[in-house]
């Protein structure tokens, strides 16, 4: 019942802030400003949440000593649709409530993590939430000890409850899967233990692993943490790059069987509970049984890579003409094209851009963006002790935030655009649904974000000042292209294989597994790429192997995003109207059905299948320019 709205986005992340005339004045002594420093219209207005502690606190109080009391009250009594409405009312109003609550304390310690009362303050609300969920939990077992027909006619078909028909048909959907009370609490007993693979995998990369050291770019010794190592295996010196990787990477290679066992224990464990609850697969249980989605859209994306691996092969075989050597190593693949090119957007130029860039998605639409600048919604530059990352987050009952860390990138100002396609998405919902079907699941959260990302990247190739920037940015779009889709459907196949092996009853060895992963990059990646030997560990970086089956969600974003986003900049009919329905549509249906009333059917290769075309034109475009400009011949 109760739901936490917090998208931290995956984006480009940069921590230092250029020095620029908006206000902006540097603290001498760490060259990071402190927040006073920082004028009043480049940071968020958090009383539109809370005017002071006193309202903060009077909230508080009425979760804790109001609703969750009234809440618990309704336990054993939900024999009737207009009993559950009384009760599900309730529960919303303490979810928005209690929502407010967090992502306040929460979003106020993120611009200051030195504040110990703030850190007590979002510490609190972590306990009531957990105290508001207990008080809740007793709604779904209720309802679902009850048969499937009398759920279906007094319950889903009841006309009183029709705005939490969605809502209660998923919950319908669960009833196969759930256990008898005794075989639940067992299960929920083991939930401790099943993070265990999770947590000594976060130790050992954290805590345990040493980490070598090598000379940077300035001569100095440099320790191989993975920030660091993430900086050097993309340095144009191939030396340098080289000695990154096989450093740092073959530090993974030292202890490979543990890294092995982890894995092999988190796959057993997604297994064990799958079966547990009578699914076929572990892969339908993460898919289907927590987030609504066919097995067939899974499948359909790899079938989709698998299909236009060439173009991948295509991207490679040109790294290698432009830096000139014989074969493609994992340290080669990320240096840039044009490793020489700066491009800088001071954040109010940023801000124009993408009023300007966007007008594709109509007035409304460019009118509520201006209102997100205008109105304190976005906290833009570093400070002292702020959360380094980028995020979009808010409550149900006020408008959407955005946290940045601006630094004049190109890279930064589609950050900023990237993040307002959330907000836009978190807007139109919450305006359009009810607190229950407003949180819009993971399937179709990047959709909204990448769209946007799409339109501004296009706005910017189309305004290149000259070739070398256009290379820069073509380049730039191909990357994310490469990462999102080919990357991670790359580590979605290796996750569906390793899965179905144990469940044949077979051993996840380290050897195993680097076998497993260098026949996935000698696939991926083609003929003019080699698999080093510390390469076969690139499966032990990743954590989303712990997070059972999510990776898939990167590409199907960016993959539903592409033909949003040229239906918009082609100004085909009702595109734009389109596009605005899926952002008011929230979690009210199926998240595929939603993408396909929108015009994307992700149970069908054709949006992956058009979205890897792009890749192959943005390499031909490439390689066009690179001769033009006699960097290849």
């Amino acid at each position: 019942m109760m739901k936490n709205n917090f998208f931290r986005t995956v984006a480009v992340i940069m921590t230092i802030v250029m020095v620029m005339s908006v206000g902006l004045v540097f603290a001498e002594d760490t060259g990071i400003p402190k927040r006073s420093d920082i004028a009043e219209q480049y940071k968020w207005k958090l009383e539109d949440m809370y005017a002071d502690k006193d309202a903060f606190e009077k909230d508080f109080a009425k979760v804790q000593k109001e609703y969750i009391p009234k809440v618990t009250q309704y336990k054993g009594k939900l024999n009737s649709a207009a009993v559950l409405l009384e009760c599900l009312k309730l529960c919303e109003e303490m979810g928005m409530t209690m929502e407010k609550l967090y992502v306040y304390a929460h979003m106020k310690l993120d611009v200051n993590k030195a504040d110990n009362e703030v850190s007590e303050m979002s510490s609190r609300t972590e306990t009531l939430q957990s105290n508001a969920d207990e008080a809740a939990s007793f709604i779904e077992p209720e309802l679902l000890a009850k048969s499937e027909e009398l759920l279906r006619k007094d319950y889903i078909n009841s006309p009183i409850l029709k705005d939490y028909k969605y809502y209660l048909t998923v919950l319908l959907n669960k009833k196969a899967h759930i256990l008898s009370d005794a075989e639940e609490q067992i299960l929920a007993q083991a939930g401790d233990m099943s993070g265990s693979p999770e947590a000594i995998y976060g130790q050992l990369i954290d805590v345990d692993l040493q980490y070598p050291s090598m000379k940077g770019e300035d001569g100095n010794e440099v320790q191989l943490t993975y920030g660091q190592f993430s900086r050097l295996r993309a340095n144009a010196n191939r030396d340098i790059r080289k000695e990154a990787c096989e450093k740092h990477m073959g530090a993974y290679l030292s202890v490979q069987n543990t890294f092995a066992a982890t894995l092999n224990a988190q796959v057993k464990n997604d297994i064990f509970f799958a079966r547990a609850r009578k699914y076929n697969s572990a892969l339908e249980a993460a898919v289907t049984g927590n987030n609504n989605i066919p097995v067939s859209v899974y499948d359909n994306l790899v079938k989709a890579v698998n299909g236009n691996v060439g173009q991948l092969h295509k991207y490679i075989t040109l790294k290698k003409n432009v830096l000139g050597i014989d074969k493609v190593h994992y340290h080669d693949l990320y240096p840039k094209l044009v490793d020489d090119y700066e491009m800088k957007i001071p954040y109010e130029d940023g801000k124009k851009m993408i009023l300007e860039g966007l007008k594709p998605m109509g007035q409304e639409y460019i009118k509520n963006l201006q209102t997100a600048f205008n109105s304190n919604w976005i906290d833009v530059y570093e400070t002292e002790n702020k959360y380094t990352g980028g995020y979009q987050w808010g409550s149900y009952n006020t408008h959407p935030y955005i946290l940045l860390n601006y630094d004049d990138s190109p890279e930064e100002m589609l950050t900023v655009a990237h993040e307002l396609g959330h907000a836009m998405h978190t807007y139109y919902t919450n305006a359009n649904q009810k607190y229950l079907n407003s949180e819009y699941p993971t399937f179709t959260a990047e959709v909204a974000s990448t769209t946007n990302e799409f339109i501004m990247t296009q706005y910017l190739i189309d305004h290149a000042r000259d070739n070398k920037e256009k290379l820069f940015l073509i380049n730039l779009l191909a990357e994310n292209i490469r990462s999102t889709v080919y990357t991670q459907i790359m580590y979605a196949e290796f996750e569906k294989a390793i899965h179905e092996r144990v469940e044949k009853g077979e051993a996840l060895s380290a050897d195993t597994l680097k076998t497993m992963w260098k026949e996935l990059m000698e696939k991926y990646f083609g003929e003019d790429f080699v698999v080093d030997e510390y390469a076969t560990m690139w499966w032990s970086y990743i954590p989303h192997f712990y997070m059972n089956f999510y990776v898939y969600n990167y590409a199907t974003g960016m993959a539903a995003a592409y033909p949003l986003s040229q239906a918009i900049l082609k100004g085909e009919r009702g595109a734009v109207d389109k596009y605005i329905g899926f952002l008011k549509s929230g979690n009210s249906d199926n998240p595929v059905e939603i993408l396909k009333k929108a015009g994307v059917d992700m149970n069908s290769t054709k949006p992956v299948d058009d979205l890897l075309k792009l890749f192959g034109d943005l390499v031909d475009q490439m390689e066009q320019i690179l001769r033009e400009e006699d960097k290849i011949k």
